[in-house]
């Protein structure tokens, strides 16, 4: 039987620069692409999904993707929906933070340690809903 192509899912991350939690959704994804699910991750540059990478656009469409923003803009959820397809999971740090009760970050170059605790939560979140996609797409 020939081996089928593994699903893969998308991880399209939030682009603010002037917030900490812009920085947070990029260091989630990258903890989640490089550590937590390297085999069933790929990365959706928000910059050039937005200015029409059609290879981006085209993998959203047919593959879960996760979006990660850092707040209520939700500029990653809404760009994918807008352009290729409703994302199959969103994921906001700012949320996350007051649920969790944890404290504000600071820092946009270097977090503090509130700032690395987010990174942390919200990778971990990332990586089970990836678990979870990847149970409901059959893998």
């Amino acid at each position: 039987m020939p081996e089928l192509p593994r699903t893969k899912v998308g991880i399209i991350a939030c682009s603010g620069e002037e917030l900490p939690e812009g920085t947070i959704t990029r260091l989630a994804a990258l903890r989640v692409l490089q550590q937590l699910r390297p085999d069933d991750t790929v990365t959706i540059c928000l910059p050039l999904f937005l200015a029409g990478g059609e290879g981006d656009r085209d993998f959203a469409r047919s593959h879960p993707t996760i979006a990660v923003d850092g707040c209520e803009k939700r500029c990653a959820f809404r760009g994918t929906e807008k352009y290729s397809h409703r994302p199959a999971a969103g994921i906001v740090v700012t949320d996350q933070i007051a649920q969790r009760g944890l404290d504000q970050p600071h820092g946009c170059r270097q977090l503090d340690t509130a700032g690395m605790q987010a990174v942390e939560l919200v990778a971990h979140q990332v990586a089970d809903k990836v678990d979870e996609l990847l149970v409901e797409t059959g893998r």
